[in-house]
């Protein structure tokens, strides 16, 4: 099987719709039908702080069975991450296999070279001073680096920072400059629904946002209809096994329970910014009945949603962001086509870390592989903790499955 190029995509399919297929399918008309596509996928858990609403095997499976050609995952530290870690996780990933020269992605503006010089102005030496000198105005963190980064390049061009494809894409970017990564940047213009956006028109694309919100509502037959097919079909598969669909809520009051265990201190280390916001959400976690009025009541101005919500989720893993690996120590198959496995093959002499295909061949690896292969084994255990059928969520899964191959 002979492919020319290898493009790379960074991704969650959280679940997989149509705004996925119509970039896999942009790729292949840029890039040429002959090039191969690997993709670095969140697990079990997502970067705003959430459960995957499928389990990491059956959204890979429907990734190949749409288009892409090898899953590789993307490790829980980096996977569970701020944006700028969430990046640089996926770009280690992909620049693991020695096989990748082009890094693809959605943004709204579909403008790599703008991407690139904003994650150039971000990254000057500048620019820390500048960032401090607009937070002093109590801004949010994103409104104040985008003033800092319009005083290193434009306003104008600032500006693109507003939108989160925009956002993530520089952070892309940032990852490739840091590294001095020789990978293309390959970006294609978002369609359809933006990005977190849960009210989508019935003639318009739904973002992935929607889709969680539409099976939320118990509007199952409207969510399955924007879903990409081969994920349709997959969601179907694991809600007749009990194992769909995922949300936090199913296994609540054992998230809360981790929370009223913890004391102070143990609530500090989440806190990433030693900015008091740990006091915040451990006052919360003693009166709050559900995830959501926790969040409400520790939320402030100037942080996210998100940044909470993976505090909470770090709390209920038992993750400390203090001793998160600073390097991706294997690549770990999730899926593969025939395409895909001739990829392996060529990375077995390529790739810059060891493979892993088999579970039991963790045991075989460096200290930090294995800790983080059994960080992920424990993860999942609680992930499944959270299928709407308890006699399905029997722990150990994480030891017992490989790779799928189609």
């Amino acid at each position: 099987m002979i492919f020319l190029r290898v493009t790379g995509i960074i991704t969650e399919y959280n679940p997989l719709h149509t705004g996925h297929i119509h970039l896999l399918e942009e790729v292949r008309r840029l890039r040429g039908q002959d090039t191969a596509v690997v993709c670095a996928m969140s697990g079990d858990f997502v970067q705003r702080g959430d459960f995957a609403v499928l389990r990491r095997q059956a959204r890979a499976a429907a990734a190949v069975r749409s288009g892409a050609d090898l899953v590789l995952e993307l490790p829980l530290p980096w996977a569970a991450a701020p944006a700028e870690r969430f990046a640089a996780g996926g770009v280690q990933v992909l620049l693991g296999a020695g096989v990748v020269d082009t890094l693809a992605f959605g943004s709204e503006c579909g403008d790599g070279a703008a991407l690139s010089r904003l994650a150039a102005a971000l990254l000057a030496e500048e620019f820390p001073a500048l960032l401090r000198r607009e937070l002093r105005q109590g801004d949010s963190f994103a409104a104040a680096r985008q003033r800092a980064a319009g005083r290193l390049t434009s306003m104008e061009e600032a500006a693109l920072l507003a939108e989160p494809n925009n956002t993530l894409g520089v952070e892309y970017c940032k990852a490739l400059l840091r590294r001095n990564a020789p990978l293309e940047v390959l970006t294609i213009p978002r369609r359809g629904a933006a990005h977190d956006q849960e009210d989508t028109p019935l003639d318009q694309n739904a973002s992935a946002a929607a889709i969680r919100a539409l099976l939320r509502q118990g509007l199952r037959e409207e969510a399955l209809g924007r879903m990409a097919p081969a994920m349709a079909e997959t969601y179907r598969a694991e809600e007749a096994a009990g194992r769909a669909p995922v949300f936090l809520e199913n296994c609540e009051r054992a998230v809360l329970a981790r929370l009223r265990s913890m004391e102070e201190a143990d609530f500090a280390v989440l806190d990433q910014g030693r900015e008091g916001l740990y006091r915040r959400l451990y006052d919360a976690g003693r009166a709050a009945v559900s995830v959501e009025k926790l969040l409400a009541a520790a939320k402030t101005k100037r942080y996210p949603y998100a940044r909470l919500r993976r505090m909470v989720l770090w709390a209920y893993l038992g993750l400390r962001p203090e001793e998160f690996p600073e390097a991706v120590p294997y690549l770990r198959v999730l899926a593969a086509n025939e395409t895909g496995r001739t990829l392996l093959a060529r990375m077995r002499k390529t790739a810059s870390v060891p493979i892993l295909t088999k579970p039991a061949a963790a045991n075989r690896l460096g200290k930090e592989a294995r800790e983080l292969f059994a960080l992920e084994a424990r993860a999942a255990d609680l992930y499944a903790l959270a299928y709407p059928n308890l006699s399905a969520a029997s722990g150990g899964s994480l030891w017992r499955e490989g790779p799928v191959m189609i």
